[in-house]
């Protein structure tokens, strides 16, 4: 499945990444990247924020707000650093995804109604988890789940509607899941 039934990948010249040429996400219901006839190879920017912990990043998605920032926020007041608010640059390297912020918004991250906010900035760093905001968790035990991002399998999560969903994400990134 794509990162998020809600996104169409379009190609864009990007100055901001550390590539040539990136993609950029926008809201429709297509496939992702490598079914429009991009490579995976070729790096995106995607619509996301992303925050690491542990040595390992996790991408948030889902539509504008939707809490990408906010969530990106608690989990750095639980001890994640900050790699990329609202764009978030991804490529391939040695058969891992990796992900860093656009030069442009490396160490800023926006917290409605308070502004942009300063932040020490981490990245690049190994892409681990997918947190789709537009989907709603519905399931006590939800079954594993996971998605593709240029020809790379992903864990992917929906929102839990819950207090403990930013330490949750934490605990997964730092010792995974029991299957």
């Amino acid at each position: 499945m794509p990162i998020s039934a809600l996104n169409l990948w379009v190609p864009v010249l990007s100055s901001d990444c550390r590539f040539e040429t990136a993609y950029f996400v926008q809201s429709a219901g297509v496939p992702g990247p490598e079914n429009l006839g991009y490579g995976p190879d070729q790096p995106l920017i995607v619509h996301a924020s992303c925050v690491a912990y542990g040595g390992r990043a996790v991408g948030i998605v889902g539509p504008s707000g939707q809490g990408k920032s906010g969530l990106a926020l608690q989990l750095m007041a639980l001890g994640a650093s900050l790699v990329a608010d609202d764009r978030t640059c991804l490529w391939r390297q040695e058969g891992q995804l990796m992900a860093d912020a656009p030069a442009t918004l490396r160490g800023r991250i926006e917290a409605r109604g308070v502004g942009i906010l300063n932040a020490h900035a981490n990245g690049p760093a190994p892409l681990r988890l997918w947190v789709d905001l537009a989907q709603k968790e519905t399931q006590r035990l939800p079954p594993m789940r996971q998605c593709h991002c240029l020809g790379l399998p992903l864990p992917v999560l929906h929102n839990v509607d819950s207090a403990y969903f930013p330490a949750a994400i934490l605990q997964y990134l730092a010792v995974g899941r029991s299957e």
